[in-house]
C-alpha cells in the first residue's frame, strides 16, 4: 500500500513538472510582444525596452521558468498585464464561481446518470431500457453548443423562466441560483448521458455475478439489491469516468462562462488571451492542468477504497 502511494505521488509530481514546462514553453513561443500590448502601438522604443526589462522579458528562458515556478510555489503568480493587480488576487476572486459551477454540474450529472443507469440495468431488454439508451445516445451525439442554444431559447427567451445570462451576485441568493441553473444543466446533460451508459454496463455485469443471484434468492428486494449490492460493486469504472468528467466540467466552464457572461476563471482566461496577458494565461492554464491531474490522482487513490482486492495487488 505504501509503495503504491509513493509510486502514484511520484507520478503525480512528475506530471505536474512536465505540464509546467510545456505550459511555460508554449506561452513564451507564441507570437506577440506583451510590452507592445500593454503600452500600445504609439509607445516609443525606449519605453518598450524599459518595460521589457521591468517584466523580465530580456532574461534567459530558463531563468524566467525557474523564477515563475519559484514564485508560484510561494503564491506569487506575477502581476496581470491587463488588470495591473496580482494574478493570485484575480484567481481568488473568480475561482469560487468556476468551482461552484463545476461542482453543481457534477452533482446534477451524478444524480441523473446513476438513477438512469441503474433504472436501465434493472429493466434490461425492456422498453424503459431502450428508451433510456436512446436518450443517452442522443445526449452524446447532440453538439453541446447547439443544446446550449436550445436551452436558452426555450427557458430564457420563450418561457422567460430563467435569465439568459449574467450573474446577480450572492447578495441575492435566489437570483444567484437562478442565474446558475441553465449553465449547470448545460454542463451536466452531455456528461450525464455518457455516465449513464457506463453505469448501465457496469451494473449489468455485476448483476450477472453469483453473489447477486444469491441475494435475489435470499428474498432481498430489487431496490436493496441494486443500491446496496450492485452499485457499490460497479463503482470502479464509474469512478474512472467521474474523475475524467469533473476535469472536463472544470475546463468546460471556459465556454459556458463566456456564453452566459459569468465572472469566473473561464471568462478571465478568454479576456487574458485576447489581451496577450501572459502571466494570467500561464497561471490559469497551469491551474486547469493541476485540477485535471489532481482529479486523476484522487481517482487512483479511490480505487483502493472502493475495491479492497486492489490493495493486495499494490
Amino acid at each position: 500500500m505504501s509503495y503504491f502511494l509513493l509510486r502514484r505521488t511520484i507520478g503525480f509530481l512528475a506530471t505536474l513538472i512536465a505540464v509546467s514546462i510545456v505550459v511555460f514553453a508554449v506561452m513564451n513561443v507564441l507570437p506577440g510582444d506583451p510590452a507592445l500590448t500593454i503600452l500600445g502601438l504609439d509607445a516609443t522604443d525606449d519605453a518598450l525596452a524599459a518595460l521589457r526589462e521591468d517584466l523580465g522579458l530580456n532574461d534567459p528562458l530558463l531563468t524566467r521558468y525557474f523564477a515563475w515556478v519559484g514564485g508560484a510555489l510561494a503564491g506569487d503568480l506575477g502581476i496581470s498585464h491587463s488588470f495591473r493587480v496580482p494574478v493570485s488576487e484575480l484567481i481568488a476572486e473568480r475561482l469560487p464561481m468556476t468551482i461552484s459551477l463545476a461542482v453543481a454540474g457534477m452533482i446534477v450529472t451524478l444524480v441523473i446518470a446513476l438513477s438512469v443507469g441503474i433504472y436501465a440495468a434493472s429493466h434490461h431488454g425492456k422498453a424503459g431500457d431502450w428508451a433510456t439508451m436512446l436518450l443517452s445516445q442522443l445526449g452524446i451525439a447532440v453538439p453541446a453548443f447547439w443544446l446550449l442554444i436550445l436551452l436558452v431559447l426555450l427557458f430564457a427567451v420563450k418561457l422567460r423562466w430563467l435569465p439568459p445570462g449574467g450573474f446577480a451576485g450572492w447578495s441575492d441568493p435566489v437570483a444567484a441560483i437562478r442565474s446558475l441553473i441553465l449553465p449547470t444543466v448545460a454542463l451536466a446533460l452531455v456528461q450525464s448521458a455518457v455516465l449513464a451508459r457506463v453505469t448501465r454496463s457496469s451494473a449489468l455485469e455485476v448483476m450477472r455475478q453469483d453473489f447477486t443471484r444469491t441475494a435475489r434468492a435470499s428474498g432481498l428486494s430489487q431496490r436493496r439489491i441494486l443500491w446496496r449490492h450492485v452499485l457499490p460493486n460497479a463503482l470502479v469504472p464509474i469512478v474512472t469516468i467521474v474523475g475524467m468528467q469533473f476535469a472536463a466540467l472544470v475546463t468546460g466552464t471556459i465556454v459556458i462562462e463566456n456564453v452566459f457572461y459569468l465572472p469566473g476563471l473561464g471568462r478571465l482566461i478568454f479576456q487574458s488571451i485576447a489581451n496577450r496577458d501572459l502571466p494570467t494565461v500561464q497561471a490559469l492554464v497551469m491551474l486547469f492542468a493541476v485540477i485535471v491531474v489532481t482529479a486523476n490522482f484522487i481517482v487512483d487513490l479511490l480505487y483502493i477504497l472502493i475495491d479492497p482486492r486492489l490493495k493486495a495487488r499494490t
